[in-house]
């Protein structure tokens, strides 16, 4: 069962994370880094699979800096409002924020991550600044920290046919890190979420289920 949390970030901002809680004993915590489109059914769906599987799942809401309680869907009106939140957006907070929501659920746990879209690019930079043990990104932007450091195991996710991310030049970089686990799907952007155009079952499934075995292994 989830339920909304308040969380404080190192600057003392307040704000709000959706967080679920396995029915037995955890395996570990994973927190879920949002889309453009907030904390909204998609994410807390994802959080509430994570749990399903015996994790602490929690989704901290890095865009309450710019408007609290955002939450939209899919459709054109939807992309566009979060298109236009994403210019008010400020990585830096974000990360902080996301830190607290590591620090909220690392108890006794090793502490993994996994994001979408914008939440992808914070996976990638969360493995390289943040405590965590693994870190999952599904079609993050990635190039411009192309060269960070990464020092938790790492996987990414990506669509051959994505139009907002090169499949190419993200083949180039991963020539640089064969230590990260690089997967290409015959799919588009936004491939693992059911609630857009783009998804694709089969894609989802699969690459699912190397998240979880990814986050099995490295959380153990």
């Amino acid at each position: 069962m989830g339920e909304w949390i308040k969380l404080k970030s190192a600057d003392g901002f307040e704000f709000s994370a959706w967080k679920e809680t396995p029915e037995g004993a955890s395996r570990g915590a994973i927190v879920v880094v949002q889309e453009i489109f907030g904390v909204n059914h998609h994410i807390r769906s994802i959080a509430h699979r994570l749990a399903a599987a015996g994790y602490v799942a929690i989704a901290p809401a890095i865009f309450d800096r710019v408007e609290p309680g955002f939450d939209v869907g899919y459709d054109d009106a939807s992309r566009a409002k979060g298109m236009a939140a994403m210019g008010k957006f400020d990585r830096g907070p974000a990360l902080a924020d996301i830190a607290a929501a590591v620090d909220a659920v690392k108890g006794s746990s090793k502490v993994g991550i996994v994001g979408f879209c914008l939440g992808g690019s914070f996976a990638w930079a969360a493995a390289a600044h943040l405590p965590v043990a693994a870190a999952v990104g599904y079609y993050g932007h990635i190039a411009q920290a192309k060269d960070l450091h990464l020092k938790a195991p790492t996987q990414m996710h990506f669509g051959e046919k994505d139009h907002h991310i090169s499949a190419h030049e993200i083949r180039e970089i991963a020539k640089t890190k064969p230590e990260v686990g690089f997967f290409f799907y015959p799919a588009d952007h936004g491939f693992g979420c059911d609630e857009r155009a783009s998804f694709d079952a089969e894609s989802s499934a699969i690459a699912w289920g190397r998240t979880i075995e990814f986050f099995a292994k490295h959380l153990a």
